[in-house]
């Protein structure tokens, strides 16, 4: 878990989590990060390497006595969490190359359910990014898109031989945008190539390419892990349409995220991202993007405050570009998302039609949103809700 120090900080930050997790817990965070620390050594004792005679069960509840904030923890959980830990071993986090080709032999699973089959989509490094989704998802759009793909995760380029332009028939299906090589049909199953090309939304951003002009009704399309994709739309309000829609279901439905990583260097790590659906209400997600909103609006100020010297291509010179660049665009982002969840509350309908109308109608030139072949719903376990914003002000900000 790398070295003391921050293994320490790890600790008290996940003994906080438990008990605001856990409120009605019998325990205190000193409580939590005690037991958590017994644990830890408690499996090293059993299973590691050129250990004489194993700790015993009553030896394990006997070194705890009078650790739970001067009183005992219970004796019967106590002996539920050795023979756990005795008859399975804790693993430890492996280092990312591990976890990036043990993620990338996942296969299909079902659903525990068994409503409908799911998949599990890998997208990147992440494990909080792989979770089983229901294919049975609400579907937000559909149509043809042509994609060329920018930028890898990390905002890596794409290697030249693999940016070239590919129609799709494009499916925005719960948070996640399908990219199949036939039609979209309701009922029939997506392919492994379908799920292959799929991409999440959450936490994603899409605007106008207005950097790119060969080609017309571009839009820009950068995702969690800051793939970068660009999708031609075959008409100018097929892209302002499905700019609105991708920005405005991963406003919805993107879960807060968690605090970035924890290290002794100066390294510059995002935060991870959850592309698990927020169990917030409309009300609340909203309040959450505006807090957010004012966190990194505070972070840009004190970030300026002393920059180095940006002639100089120095290791300090660029993380504190990366942070820029990362900081500027989540306020952009969280900017997108309240504005658009101001607009939908405002409206007080889950009917994306009647959305895209207030606001496109606001901007004059934008009233000619025709209807699509539906009009879905974006009640997904959330309560429709009052709010107010500027529709004038919502649509430039969405593009």
């Amino acid at each position: 878990m790398g070295e003391t120090q921050e293994r320490e900080r790890v600790l008290i930050h996940f003994s906080k989590r438990y008990c605001y997790c856990n409120p009605e817990g019998l325990t205190s965070e000193d409580g939590v990060h005690t037991l958590t620390c017994a644990l830890m050594l408690l499996n090293t004792d059993l299973h590691g390497h050129n250990i004489g005679k194993k700790m015993s069960c009553q030896q394990f509840i006997t070194n705890l006595d009078g650790l739970n904030d001067g009183s005992d923890f219970p004796k019967d959980s106590l002996k539920v969490l050795y023979n756990s830990i005795k008859n399975e071993k804790l693993e430890w986090a492996i280092d990312e190359e591990e976890l990036r080709k043990s993620l990338s032999e996942l296969v299909d699973d079902k659903f525990e359910s068994g409503v409908k089959k799911v998949t599990r989509i890998v997208d990147g490094s992440n494990p909080f990014l792989d979770i089983p989704l229901a294919l049975n998802a609400a579907t937000y759009k559909h149509g043809i898109l042509t994609r060329k793909s920018h930028a890898d995760m990390d905002g890596k380029r794409t290697p030249r031989g693999r940016r070239g332009w590919k129609k799709f028939y494009a499916v925005l299906k719960g948070t996640i945008l399908y990219l199949q090589k036939d039609e979209y049909k309701p009922d029939k199953d997506l392919s492994e190539v379908d799920l292959k090309n799929a991409i999440r939304i959450h936490h994603a951003l899409a605007t106008k390419a207005t950097d790119y002009s060969k080609r017309p009704n571009v839009l820009k399309l950068k995702t969690a892990d800051w793939r970068v994709f660009l999708f031609q739309a075959p008409s100018e309000e097929e892209m302002m349409s499905w700019i609105l829609r991708i920005n405005l279901v991963a406003a919805l439905f993107s879960a807060p995220a968690f605090p970035a990583a924890i290290g002794s260097m100066k390294k510059f790590c995002r935060p991870l991202l959850p592309s698990s659906t927020t169990k917030l209400s409309q009300e609340d997600q909203l309040r959450s993007h505006e807090s957010k909103f004012k966190q990194i609006a505070a972070e840009v100020e004190e970030h300026g405050k002393n920059p180095p010297d940006k002639t100089l291509k120095t290791k300090e010179t660029e993380e504190y570009l990366l942070k820029e660049h990362y900081l500027i665009f989540e306020k952009s982002r969280y900017e997108t998302y309240i504005n658009l969840l101001k607009a939908k509350l405002k409206v007080e309908s889950d009917d994306l039609e009647k959305i895209e109308a207030s606001l496109f109608t606001g901007e004059g030139d934008e009233s000619y949103l025709r209807k699509t072949q539906s009009s879905p719903s974006l009640n997904q376990g959330h309560m429709s809700l009052n709010g107010k914003a500027d529709s004038k002000e919502i649509a430039e900000q969405t593009c």
